[in-house]
């Protein structure tokens, strides 16, 4: 029995192959992402790897504020006296280490990757205590001179003895360089860059004094880390707080805790390539069901003499099952193999935009090639056990009838299930829509889930009539009446054709409508809220100096600078404060100036006033105020990284702008310690109607300053919606790849068309049609198909978008546009998919032999 199956999936291997390949695609991407996210984990592994010394003290903080206010949490002096005094400490020395310190070359540009930290360091050449080595030229000994570390000093241009202007959080500096640096044993930063200061200017430029963002020692070899961490903990303890609150860990803890920060901040390329794949798989599950479905009912007779020779249900079912382990083992080696060629794709991408990872580092753990054929075996057997179970009901008797063919079931079960799950997808989406509940989305999403699956079953049921309205255009012709009831002859197998492709074209369609959606409310916003000429942001995503608006202040013909910070922040009271979501998805407080603040940006004021702010209270928008229960005059505890404080609502305030979640005044953030930095400033000329004139001196401010970006309204809108077709273009990009295994989806099911139909096309030859005409309704079957599934998924892509954006309304996306332009592209397209999936399947049908096929069993 296991020779026969062997030799039947040599038989069908070119029918199994367009299987193999549905699942390949797929698998690609799974495989691909956990090569590359392991890839990227040893990078980081081998960038802190025997860089770390024992042990490890820095401030205790609950938030890091560098990325956001600039603030940096410190060290006094006196923390380096504790720890080089504690029994078991060989040595000790402090460390500066600072972002927002960004190299500028010769003509003035950011060195580095776009986006990527910017860091200011103290030289150490210490080995034992420091990861800074030596390469060229000799450490920083003066104030007024610099080492930098070797992707910079490569990629700036750079030689020893120049003299090169770095931005600092705070003053532009000037410094010879006189040193290059590796960082560690590989030196491969991804990106970012390091600049190196004598260790007092260091403190006085970064720091403000004598002070360290952490200290660390090396022991003296009596101790384990963790015995010397436990004893460095408790002289901290016994220090009569001349170091403050600190936290100690082991230069292994701080290695994992870098390596896994790294990562998780880069964990959405994990989740959104599997997304796809999972959509990849899905789809490709359809074509394994065709695929098995037609070459079973094609081999009735033989597996009919099987069962008269002997074989139980129970062998031909396994033997079916055989045939679909060997196509997924197949399509798991050919898809972990491009899974590795999509890694080195990745790894290339990301070395354009500046994020380096070292050639020939490429890692493939054992749980990538487990889980590559571990999915590609799964799907396949899973999708082909409902064919392998009606294989084994063929009857013994089949063998000796030309004419038998598989019992079909009637649609009923189909029409009651897909309804059943139709109306529960509906009244889930008009609770999520209607409903007062909080979790509204959530419903939604998987309203749309029912929804998505009731039409995938109830294609069938309503694919004939469909596609006879379709082909009535054609049905005038007798090519285009054959081909009209080819495609509603099995209603199964074409739905489920037309399905794979419903799934891509409807994703396309409802992303499309969300990002024009968001795109139309993004303009509508700007154009409503803000009323300011001119915005100035961070090209670096980083806060940057206040110095920058100190220099647009002082150009002549503004009236108004105003500034806005953001600083990370746990909303709420009690021992376990909850975490509101503000600012859009992250738990942090605006910082704005309660002066100026209403000349630049709309301020709808619900209850209160915002001159409140300034005598300490905070505003809030009307979602914080109803998750917390707060009203005009109640409490609200903000903990800080220096602890939580109790204040007093003073208004609540429409979100509009920089006006969402939590707002207080700017100069609260500066006196609680939290910094002085700005994340965007919002300029109003004096004289309105001379803005456009005002231009070229704002730009001439800000010359010295790269790092920043001056928009006007319509640039900031523009730049904004770039953002959001940037995101789309690539999910587009990824969409495709359902698309195109929808394609091979209808390629797979033409060519088994053409299988099962080879005595009929031989009998039409026969009695006259010429293969001109073949083709043809090949071709006209095909784009019946693909406009079937092109219709599902454009109307069920549009009204899923509608739904989506009108559950996410009071998130900022309360205009609905429809891209139509997106819409008509993809139904043309999807005729064109048709006509070109009909190449082969149609030249291969024109091509048969007349007797041949006439002859077929």
């Amino acid at each position: 029995m296991w020779r026969a199956t062997w030799r039947t999936a040599l038989a069908h291997k070119g029918r199994l192959a367009l299987s193999a390949l549905a699942v390949v695609l797929g698998v690609a991407f799974v495989a691909g992402t956990y090569v590359f996210t392991d890839t990227l984990q040893r990078t980081f592994s081998d960038l802190f790897e025997g860089v770390e010394p024992d042990v490890i003290v820095t401030a205790a903080a609950e938030f890091d504020t560098q990325q956001t206010t600039g603030a940096v949490a410190s060290l006094p002096a006196a923390a380096l006296d504790v720890l080089a005094d504690v029994d078991g400490v060989a040595k000790a020395a402090g460390v500066v280490q600072v972002t927002g310190v960004t190299l500028l070359d010769e003509d003035g540009q950011i060195v580095g990757a776009p986006g990527a930290p910017a860091f200011g360091v103290n030289w150490d050449d210490d080995a034992d205590l420091s990861p800074l080595r030596l390469v060229e030229g000799r450490g920083p000994a003066a104030p007024d001179e610099v080492a930098i570390d070797t992707q910079a000093y490569e990629s700036g241009g750079f030689a020893l003895g120049d003299t090169i202007r770095i931005l600092t959080p705070g003053p532009t500096e000037q410094a010879e360089l006189v040193g290059v640096f590796r960082y560690g044993t590989s030196g491969n930063l991804a990106g970012a860059t390091l600049t190196a200061f004598q260790p007092r200017r260091a403190q006085e430029l970064l720091l403000g004094g004598d002070r360290w963002t952490e200290v660390r020692a090396v022991g003296d070899g009596t101790l384990s880390q963790d015995q010397l961490a436990e004893r460095t903990s408790a002289s901290f303890a016994d220090a009569d707080d001349r170091a403050g609150e600190v936290l100690v860990r082991t230069g292994e803890q701080a290695a994992d805790e870098a390596t896994d920060s790294l990562t998780e901040g880069l964990g959405f390329i994990t989740t959104f390539l599997l997304v796809f794949a999972g959509v990849a798989l899905f789809v490709g599950a359809f074509i394994i069901v065709n695929t098995f479905s037609v070459l079973i009912a094609r081999r009735t007779r033989e597996l009919g003499l099987l069962r008269t020779v002997g074989a139980t249900r129970r062998q031909v079912f396994w033997s079916v099952m055989v045939e679909a382990f060997l196509v997924g083992l197949v399509g798991g080696v050919v898809g972990l193999a491009l899974g590795i060629g999509l890694a080195i794709a990745l790894r290339e991408l990301f070395g354009v935009i500046g994020f380096d990872i070292p050639a020939g580092s490429l890692v493939v753990a054992p749980r990538t090639v487990l889980a590559a054929i571990g999915v590609g075996v799964g799907l396949t057997v899973v999708a082909a056990v409902v064919p392998a179970w009606r294989a084994g009901r063929v009857p013994p008797m089949a063998a000796l009838r030309d004419d038998v063919v598989l019992p079909t079931r009637s649609l009923r079960v189909r029409t009651v299930a897909g309804t059943a799950l139709a109306l529960l997808g509906a009244g889930l989406l008009a609770v999520g829509l209607v409903g007062d509940v909080r979790n509204g989305i959530a419903l939604v999403g998987a309203g749309i889930l029912l929804v998505f699956l009731a039409v995938a079953l109830l294609a069938a049921v309503i694919g004939g009539a469909v596609i006879a309205v379709l082909g009535r255009p054609v049905t005038r012709t007798t090519v285009g009446r054959l081909a009209v009831r080819n495609a509603q002859r099995d209603r199964r197998r074409t739905a489920a054709t037309a399905s794979a492709l419903m799934i891509g074209l409807a994703l396309v369609s409802m992303i499309g409508v969300l990002g024009a959606s968001a795109s139309r409310s993004i303009e509508a916003s700007i154009a409503e809220v803000i009323r300011a000429d001119y915005i100035v942001s961070s090209i670096t995503f980083q806060p940057f100096s206040p110095a920058i608006g100190d220099a647009l202040e002082d150009v002549a013909g503004v009236a108004v600078v105003s500034r806005v910070a953001v600083s990370p922040a746990r909303i709420g009271s009690g021992e376990d404060p909850s975490a509101v979501q503000v600012g859009r998805g992250a738990s942090s407080v605006t910082a704005v100036d309660p002066s100026t603040i209403a000349d630049v940006v709309n301020v709808t004021v619900i209850d209160g006033a915002v001159q409140s702010l300034t005598d300490g209270a905070v505003a809030v928008d009307p979602d914080t105020a109803e998750v917390e229960g707060l009203q005009v005059g109640s409490t609200i505890t903000i903990t800080w990284p220096s602890g939580p404080r109790d204040y007093q609502v003073g208004a609540i305030l429409e979100q509009t702008g920089p006006l969402t979640g939590v707002v207080i005044d700017r100069d609260e953030l500066v006196g609680l310690g939290l910094g002085d930095q700005d994340a965007q400033l919002f300029v109003q000329a004096a004289d309105r109607d001379q803005a456009a004139d005002l231009r070229a001196d704002l730009e001439a401010a800000l010359a010295a300053y790269p790092v920043v970006e001056l928009l006007d309204q319509t640039q900031f809108a523009d730049q904004v919606r770039g953002q959001v077709n940037q995101l789309l273009s690539l999910v587009y990009a990824l969409l495709g790849l359902a698309v195109v295994i929808a394609i091979l989806g209808i390629v797979n099911t033409l060519v088994l068309s053409v299988l099962e139909r080879t005595r009929e096309i031989g009998l039409l030859r026969a009695v006259g049609m010429a293969r001109t005409q073949i083709r043809r309704v090949v071709r006209i079957e095909a784009v019946l198909i693909a406009m079937f599934g092109a219709l599902l998924g454009v109307g069920l892509g549009v009204a899923f978008g509608v739904a989506v954006q009108q559950s996410i309304a009071d998130e900022g996306v309360d205009l609905l546009a429809i891209p139509w332009n997106i819409i008509v592209t993809v139904l043309v397209t999807s005729a064109l998919v048709g006509v070109l999936a009909a190449i082969i399947p149609a030249r291969r049908a024109a091509r048969l032999d007349v007797l041949a096929a006439i002859a077929t069993e």
